[in-house]
């Protein structure tokens, strides 16, 4: 991808969901920031901060659509959009015209909050996906649909199969995933990327609240002198 980063990202309870994309930003309205108190809404200060970056901000206004950044997994290549109790297909159909270098994909959510409740990517083309049969029936799903061929990391937990991973200068492949204190066997699966930094990043407070790594995390694809 080029210098600039691209970004879907929606507010919902406590956390902002962000999926790294390349050169603009689906922004979804607020929820429930005027009940919370707030002076200023997260999706607005987001949006600012993303203003200064120089990226094209798109408003999502269509009252039918919804779109949830956990809901959007971008694997370097193309887009898979979970259809889940947080994102409908009118949701997909905006991200798809926002990026139309791109091919987009909806996969159903057919168990879990989103899709990234049970998938993520750990690496260029590796998919880290939770074993369960549901998240492993929206994997195939996700196979059939593609033209390109992807890796897989089965990890036995589902909630594990969140992670974040990052190409960074004078580090190479660093992937942020679950404890071995929380899921001691999925962790013994990542100790097998080799060619990772492995950092483990303890989630068990935020799991209480559905949150989950990637919701915690904006991922910019820039020049390092940011």
């Amino acid at each position: 991808m080029g210098a600039r980063g691209l970004f879907g990202f929606s507010r919902i309870g406590h956390f902002t969901r962000v999926s790294a994309l390349t050169s603009c930003a689906v922004s979804t309205p607020d929820s429930g920031s005027e009940q919370r108190g707030w002076r200023t809404s997260p999706t607005e200060l987001m949006k600012g901060a993303l203003k200064d970056l120089n990226l094209n901000l798109v408003e999502m206004t269509d009252e039918n659509a919804t779109l949830d950044g956990g809901d959007v997994l971008f694997t370097g290549r193309e887009f898979f959009v979970g259809l889940s109790k947080r994102t409908n297909q009118r949701g997909a159909e905006i991200l798809a015209d926002a990026f139309k270098d791109y091919a987009v994909s909806t996969v159903p959510v057919l168990e879990g909050l989103h899709l990234k409740s049970f998938c993520s990517m750990g690496g260029p083309g590796l998919i880290v996906i939770g074993s369960s049969e549901p998240a492993q029936k929206t994997l195939k799903i996700m196979q059939q649909m593609s033209d390109h061929r992807y890796d897989k990391l089965t990890v036995p937990d589902d909630l594990a199969a969140n992670c974040i991973y990052m190409n960074l200068p004078n580090k190479g492949h660093v992937l942020l995933h679950c404890t071995p204190e929380q899921y001691p066997e999925s962790a013994k699966v990542f100790d097998k990327l080799k060619d990772h930094m492995l950092i483990p990043v303890c989630n068990k407070e935020k799991v209480k609240v559905d949150g989950a790594l990637t919701c915690c995390s904006v991922l910019i694809n820039k020049k390092a002198n940011i």
